[in-house]
């Protein structure tokens, strides 16, 4: 079983024996091909998953016993474009008082670019922007609505921010999911008067809503999150939203730094990604995984020998 993976795999060593990768997009239907074969062995080839964290799990761990079995880290395994990836972090809907402590703390660890939740209150959105510009001028900013604008609200968002002078790198899912027609009015004002690109994060379900999002041009950007499409569900979508100049984004659920690593050594390895969002295992309160990745403030560096690197350390869960 894990000799059909390691024998498919996208890395191979040339004449000399040596290693090399592939800068392009490991191929999503070779993976897609042995993992299925796989799931098959496993006794789950037909079920179902409605929850996609099922099957990203399972694809994790699959592919990072081929890159251990055939002794290589994972980012490199996913093309080895580089070894270390640079994260955003996420201010949290928080009065304009703690927003500015969390941007002065963040920005003492050298955190360039926060992540702001917004769409609960336009007014006080406007003020927690504010007070954050006012302790970490230098900083560029991401504005995550998650579906909590109208399409007007948003617009006005955008408005209110160029007044001041105030422009964010991204506007990440500023309308409902299934507002289609509204995403792509926001997404048109922002791009065309505001130079604003706007990623689809929970309108971005599959392949599909990806070439509805071409075929309509109602986003600039699509969120990847491995727990939303699996692994190689969103190797597939990576490809087709490069083929059709999307740029992209990689972000996450709460995760710990199992997926998180992972997700980060796809980052690394693949280097296509505009925006990385990977900051959720800085947040916790507790992480029962070892390893996987040196943090040093906003830069995570992927240093293991082969595959993932993380553990569960098991004396901290007892």
């Amino acid at each position: 079983m894990m000799r059909v993976l390691a024998e498919t795999s996208p890395w191979q060593k040339d004449k000399y024996g040596k290693e090399q990768g592939r800068n392009e997009i490991v191929g999503g239907g070779v993976w897609s091909s042995c993992a299925g074969e796989v799931l098959q062995q496993l006794g789950f080839g037909n079920l179902f998953f409605s929850d996609d964290v099922v099957r990203a799990g399972l694809e994790m761990a699959l592919i990072d016993a081929v890159a251990s079995d055939i002794g290589v880290p994972l980012w490199r395994l996913f093309g080895g474009v580089s070894n270390s990836i640079t994260t955003d972090i996420t201010i949290p809907i928080v009065s304009p008082s703690e927003a500015a402590k969390l941007a002065l703390k963040y920005r003492k660890q050298g955190f360039e670019t926060l992540k702001l939740k917004v769409g609960k209150n336009l007014k006080t959105d406007i003020e927690v922007l504010l007070a954050i510009r006012a302790v970490h001028p230098d900083c560029s900013f991401i504005l995550d609505a998650n579906e909590g604008y109208k399409p007007e609200e948003a617009v006005k968002v955008l408005e209110k921010l160029h007044e001041m002078r105030l422009t964010p790198v991204l506007f990440e899912q500023p309308v409902h999911r299934d507002d289609w027609e509204g995403l792509g009015y926001v997404s048109q004002i922002a791009r065309d008067k505001y130079k604003v690109s706007v990623a689809a994060d929970e309108s971005c379900r599959s392949i599909a809503d990806v070439e509805k999002i071409v075929e309509g041009n109602l986003a600039d950007v699509i969120n990847i999150k491995l727990a939303k499409f699996g692994v190689v569900g969103a190797l597939e979508i990576i490809e087709k939203a490069r083929a059709s100049g999307l740029k992209l984004m990689i972000g996450g659920m709460v995760e710990t730094r199992l997926a998180m690593g992972f997700a980060g050594h796809l980052a690394a390895g693949l280097g296509c990604f505009r925006f990385i969002d990977l900051d959720t295992p800085l947040l916790l309160s507790e992480d029962p995984v070892c390893r996987g990745y040196e943090v040093s403030g906003a830069v995570y560096e992927f240093t293991n020998a082969r595959g993932h690197g993380g553990f569960l350390h098991w004396d901290d869960l007892a």
